[in-house]
C-alpha cells in the first residue's frame, strides 16, 4: 500500500483505539460453542423492552417506508411534560454517546481543553480527541469524581468538563452538595456536561437531579438515555436538556432523522410506563444486594454502586479471570483500559443470572 491512511486523520483521531463494547453474545457462541449464555457486560435492563414500549415499536413498524419526524415532536412533548422542561431544551440523539459526540463537534477545537475524572467513561476521551481538543483527567478519590481537584483544573483553555453520576463503570456518585459547590467555581463559558445515563435507578438522599440546576446554571447540559432501566438500548435513543441557546447549536451540527421512527415512538411509551420502570428499579435494587453480598462472601471487595451494575477488586489482574468466565458461559466486563486491570464490572441481572455468575466466579476462583 502507498499511502498511509492512518497519517492522514487528524491528530487526534490517530491516537484513539476503536471503543470496545461488550461481548456479544452469539460471538461467544461462535468462539466456544457454548449455549445458555448469560450476558452481565454492558448494563442492559434484565427484564427486557416493556410491553408498552413494544406495542408502539410494533406500530411504527407499519411506516418504515416514511422518513422519521426529523423534530421529534411527541417524544419532545412528552419529555417536557413529564419533566417540566420546555421543548426548546431538549436535543435527541442517536443514545446519549451521539449526544455527547454533539456536542464535542459544536463547541470543541484544537487548543481547547476538556476535562474528566480517572476511572470515568471512555466516550468522553474518545469524543475530546476526535475533536482535536486536549483531554485533561483528573485523578479519581476513592474511584469517584474528586470535584474540587476538577475545579482547581479549570484553565483559561478549558471549554467542557464532562461529569458521570453515577459513574461507569465505578458505580461511584456525588452528592447535591458537591454539585452545587462544583458548579459555583465553573465560569459560565465553560460547559459542564452532566451525564445521568443511570439516574432513575438512585434511591440515595442528597443525590442531585441535574434537571433542578438548570435554571441556574446555564452552562450546564444534562444528558440521559433509554437505553438503560427503559429498556431501549437496541433502540439508540437519548436526550441532552440545556438552556435554548445550547440546543440552538447542537441542532445546526445534528444530523436529519438521527432517531428513526420505532426509537421515537418506543422511547415515548416507556416514559410513561410507571409499572415496567418501578419493577426494573425493585429487580435492580434486589439484585444489588444479591451481588454485593456474593462477592463478600467469595471475600472480593466490591466499589459500592447505586447504578445496576457492581466494579469488584479480584485481587489479582482480572483478565484471566474474564476469559475463565467466558468458558463457563458468563460474560462480564474487564476494565483495564479504565485504569482498573485488577477489577471487572458486572451487570445486575435476573436473580439466577446472577447466581449462576457468583457460582462460576467461586469456580474460576478455586
Amino acid at each position: 500500500m502507498s499511502c498511509d491512511y492512518i497519517a492522514l486523520a487528524t491528530p487526534g483521531v490517530q491516537t484513539l483505539k476503536p471503543y470496545q463494547t461488550g461481548k456479544p453474545m452469539d460471538e461467544l457462541e461462535r468462539e466456544l460453542g457454548i449455549k445458555n449464555i448469560v450476558k452481565l457486560a454492558s448494563n442492559e435492563n434484565p427484564l427486557g423492552p416493556g410491553r408498552m414500549a413494544l406495542q408502539a415499536a410494533r406500530h411504527a413498524l407499519e411506516g418504515l417506508h416514511r422518513y422519521p419526524d426529523g423534530a421529534g415532536f411527541h417524544l419532545k412533548s412528552a419529555l417536557a411534560e413529564k419533566f417540566s422542561l420546555r421543548v426548546e431544551q431538549i436535543t435527541l440523539g442517536n443514545g446519549s454517546n451521539d449526544v455527547l459526540e454533539l456536542i464535542g463537534r459544536a463547541f470543541l477545537g484544537r487548543g481547547d481543553e476538556v476535562i474528566f475524572s480517572q476511572h470515568a467513561f471512555a466516550i468522553y476521551p474518545l469524543v475530546t480527541l476526535a475533536c482535536s481538543a486536549t483531554p485533561v483527567e483528573v485523578p479519581a478519590q476513592l474511584f469517584g469524581h474528586d470535584l474540587a481537584a476538577m475545579a482547581d483544573a479549570i484553565t483559561e483553555r478549558t471549554r467542557l468538563i464532562f461529569l458521570a453520576n453515577p459513574n461507569n463503570p465505578t458505580g461511584t456518585w456525588f452528592h447535591q452538595h458537591a454539585l452545587e459547590a462544583f458548579m459555583a467555581r465553573v465560569p459560565d463559558t465553560v460547559l459542564v456536561v452532566l451525564d445521568e445515563a443511570y439516574v432513575e435507578y438512585v434511591e440515595e438522599t442528597g443525590y442531585p437531579n441535574g434537571f433542578d440546576y438548570l435554571d441556574r446554571f446555564p452552562n450546564l447540559i444534562v444528558t440521559r438515555t433509554f437505553s438503560k432501566i427503559y429498556g431501549l438500548a437496541a433502540l439508540r435513543a437519548g436526550y441532552a436538556v440545556a438552556n435554548p441557546q445550547i440546543t440552538n447549536v447542537l441542532n445546526r451540527v445534528r444530523q436529519p432523522f438521527n432517531m428513526n421512527s420505532v426509537a421515537l415512538a418506543a422511547a415515548e411509551a416507556a416514559l410513561n410506563d410507571a409499572n415496567y420502570i418501578e419493577d426494573s428499579k425493585s429487580e435492580n435494587t434486589t439484585g444489588l444486594v444479591q451481588i454485593t453480598e456474593g462477592l463478600s462472601a467469595l471475600h472480593l471487595h466490591a466499589i459500592p454502586s447505586v447504578a445496576n451494575f457492581i466494579a469488584f477488586d479480584c485481587g489479582r489482574p482480572a483478565q484471566p479471570l474474564y476469559d475463565a468466565l467466558l468458558r463457563e458461559g458468563v460474560i462480564v466486563r474487564p476494565i483495564a483500559s479504565y485504569g482498573m486491570p485488577n477489577h471487572l464490572r458486572v451487570s445486575i441481572g435476573l436473580a439466577a443470572e446472577n447466581e449462576r455468575f457468583l457460582q462460576a466466579l467461586a469456580k474460576v476462583l478455586a
